[in-house]
Parts: structure tokens; sequence; C-alpha cells
């Protein structure tokens, strides 16, 4: 019970605090106002010429056909930076992210992160699905569980916010999911203070699913 109570007050706590005060424990990427402008002056010119070795995986405009593969086009420059660097430095674990990450400066990452942030981004078509406790999650959250409602961090419209929440709009339902079962059982912890591993531990499997669905029918 006592393990319970201070899990939600950490929950609580990491979700009042302001998102670019995150730059501990679970990253080495640090929002200063240098490192922010930094990734706004991006090149995007230089950053679609190292984008077509990403084709493969994420789709010529970074649009991915696969669910293996997230679509980055027209999500949030400084996220994608962040995750660049979070694979590179080892905070984020993906054996071919990883390796390639490795390879790039920072300077390619800001380039990167620009150019897929300023293509169309993905939609997928809709499917025929009831999201019932999705919606609630995303419109009014949990008070049992303490969980605030999704679209205060990631917007009513899924377009993420800040600088290190992501847009999950249009992205593909199976990857959502699996990215919410990584919170949950902890291969993927590159969150800031755990806020995503804690709210996932407290969501069931279907409500994993529905949630992915609901995010990817929703068109920016």
């Amino acid at each position: 019970m006592g393990g319970l109570i201070m899990k939600k007050l950490i929950l609580s706590a990491a979700l009042l605090l302001p998102s670019a005060a995150f730059a501990q424990p679970s990253s080495h990427v640090a929002w200063t106002a240098d490192q922010l402008n930094f990734v706004k002056a991006g090149n995007p010119q230089k950053g679609e010429e190292l984008a077509k070795t990403c084709s493969a995986c994420h789709g010529e405009k970074g649009i991915s056909a696969s669910a293996a593969f997230p679509s980055l086009a027209g999500q949030l420059p400084t996220y994608l930076y962040k995750q660049l660097q979070d694979y590179a430095d080892g905070s984020r674990d993906n054996a071919m992210m990883s390796g390639l990450a490795k390879t790039l400066s920072k300077q390619d990452a800001a380039d990167l992160a620009v150019w897929f942030g300023s293509q169309a981004p993905a939609f997928q078509s809709r499917t025929v699905m009831v999201y019932e406790k999705a919606e609630k999650l995303v419109k009014s959250g949990s008070s049992e569980r303490v969980l605030p409602p999704c679209e205060v961090c990631h917007g009513g419209d899924g377009k993420g916010q800040a600088v290190d929440i992501p847009a999950l709009s249009g992205q593909n339902a199976d990857y959502i999911s699996a990215t919410l079962k990584a919170f949950k059982d902890g291969t993927r912890r590159n969150d800031i203070y755990s806020r995503m591993r804690i709210i996932a531990q407290t969501l069931t499997d279907e409500e994993i699913s529905e949630l992915g669905y609901y995010y990817q029918n929703i068109k920016k």
C-alpha cells in the first residue's frame, strides 16, 4: 500500500513539473536556451541528404510503411534530436539505432531532426473501432489511478508540445502500443523522471491497444 501511494505521489509531482526541467536522470540532454537554439538552427537541406540513409526504415519522406519503425514526419525536432542523443549515449537502447546514432555528429542530428520535422505528418487510414476506454484516458484521465488526461501533455490533437513530448497523431497504432508496452515493462527507460513508465504500468493491454488506434486515427 505504501509503495502504491509513493508511486502516485511521484507521478503527480513529475507531471506537474515543467517539461524543460527534466534534464536528468533518464537523459543527458539538458534543454538550455543554447541547446534549443542549436536544434532550431538545424539545416534542413543537409538533413534531407542525411535522411536518404533512413528511408529504408522510416520512409522516403519520413512516413514508415512498417509498424516496426515509427513515422518521423512532422515530429517535434527537439524530440527527435533528444532520441538520437539518447540512442548515441545509451539512454535508449536499440541495436540498429544505437549504432547509427553514434556515427552522427550533434549537427547531423539537429539537421535530421529539423528536416523530418518539416515534412507533412503521417496519417494512417481510419480503422473502425470503439475507443471508449482510450477516449476517457485522453480526455479525462483516471482519478482512481491519479492519471491526468493524456491531452495535458500530448495535446488534444496529439501534436505533442514543449521539447520532449512527442506528437502521436497519425503514428502507426501497433508502434504506439509497442512503445507503451516497452515503457510498461521497463525495456524503454529514457522518459524523464519515469513519467511514461509510471503511467504505462497502470494501463491494461486493452487500454494500450485502444490508445494506439485512437492516436493513429487523428489527422493533424
